[in-house]
């Protein structure tokens, strides 16, 4: 029985799964088809609402919520699963990246725990979490993959030979694809959370309407560039409605008077330019590394318009394209707790009783 913490910024997430001790192996990896870890029970506090009056993530803020949020939300998830505090094995938590103070509230409350209860604790990769998370899906992926980790503050591709087992293949060099979501989402006045307000906006739009770059598109190489798109969008923004404050939201300088047709269009356009560029990496990625799997993880993983476009352009080449369910697209416990399921299986977590513990703000996934 493992319990899961993630707190690494918005989100507190507790959840509790059932791992197979005998999982069969081979060259050290858990094969597949192989016993899957069981969710037995999860529970998830988003503190959007709270953010939102400040237009972002406060983190101080942040980490106080998690302090409120995290011994509730685990009675929540144990009283549901019908599952004894006592029986829990091992307690794992986000121990980075994310922002420092809510990664130290899960980190403190999983090693507390897990010196209460004389039990292990498993510190976890947020971004492995996001990786794995889809092995939890009704159609979960097999290894090998390319990964695309798709979130607010990461755009990577990797390739997955099996768990702990990661390689770089492209990154962004500026903006993540989610962070381009809000800052253009923005810009055109919508309300944080900005990447779901605009997809939302880009319904029924023409994404043809405005053409905007799509950088690094045929760079030759498998890296993403998203901050030209923000400076391409004010300018468009300026010629409809006239100058705008460089870093400051356009909700009274003039994008309300523009009708709905033309929201909506630069709201498709926008999105059309990101998902574009972040499909043909991808296939480019899985094409080049001969491999027929491609996983897409992460919050902009739930993006509709990625999904189809993706879907649409892997099926032409017989690609299998695999996701999370949507409500483990977001941060939340249930991807810890698998995370940590999945090393004990491979023989790679590294469990600690010395319940000293720090956290890693910044730490690449191919470095764990």
């Amino acid at each position: 029985m493992i319990l899961g913490i993630e707190s690494s910024c918005d989100e507190t997430g507790v959840a509790l799964v059932h791992a197979a001790s005998n999982a069969p192996r081979l060259g050290g990896l858990v094969s597949a088809p192989y016993p899957v870890p069981t969710l037995l029970g999860a529970a998830l506090h988003s503190q959007i609402d709270m953010h939102r009056a400040y237009g972002g993530v406060v983190p101080e803020l942040a980490s106080r919520d998690h302090i409120r949020r995290l011994i509730p939300l685990t009675n929540e998830v144990l009283a549901g699963a019908n599952i004894a505090l006592s029986a829990i094995d091992y307690v794992a938590y986000t121990c980075g990246p994310g922002l420092a103070g809510a990664l130290l509230v899960g980190a403190g409350a999983a090693c507390a725990l897990g010196s209460a209860l004389g039990k292990p604790v498993i510190s976890v990769h947020h971004l492995e979490g996001h990786l794995l998370s889809p092995f939890l899906s009704a159609d979960p992926p097999e290894f090998p993959f390319i990964a695309l980790l798709v979130s607010g503050g990461h755009t990577q591709l990797m390739r997955v030979d099996g768990v702990g087992e990661y390689a770089l293949l492209g990154e962004t060099i500026d903006d993540a694809a989610g962070e381009a979501f809000d800052k253009t989402a923005k810009l055109l006045g919508l309300p944080y959370p900005g990447g779901p307000q605009l997809a939302k906006l880009a319904e029924g739009g023409d994404s043809a309407a405005f053409k905007f770059p799509r950088p690094l598109m045929h760079s030759g190489d498998l890296d993403f560039s998203f901050a030209g798109l923000k400076t391409a969008v004010l300018t468009q923004i300026k010629r409809l409605v006239g100058d705008v404050p460089e870093g400051a939201t356009v909700r009274g300088a003039g994008i309300d008077s523009l009708n709905e047709e033309t929201r909506r269009n630069l709201g498709a356009s926008i999105q059309a330019a990101i998902t574009e560029v972040l499909v043909k990496k991808s296939l480019k990625a899985v094409q080049q590394s001969g491999l027929s799997r491609l996983v897409v993880a992460g919050g902009v993983g739930a993006n509709r318009s990625l999904r189809e476009q993706l879907n649409a352009a892997c099926a032409k080449v017989g690609i299998r394209v695999h996701y999370p369910e949507l409500h483990l697209c977001t941060d939340n416990g249930a991807m810890i707790a698998l995370a940590a399921a999945m090393r004990l299986q491979a023989g790679k977590a590294q469990s600690s009783r010395g319940y000293a513990f720090d956290v890693k703000p910044r730490w690449p996934l191919d470095q764990i």
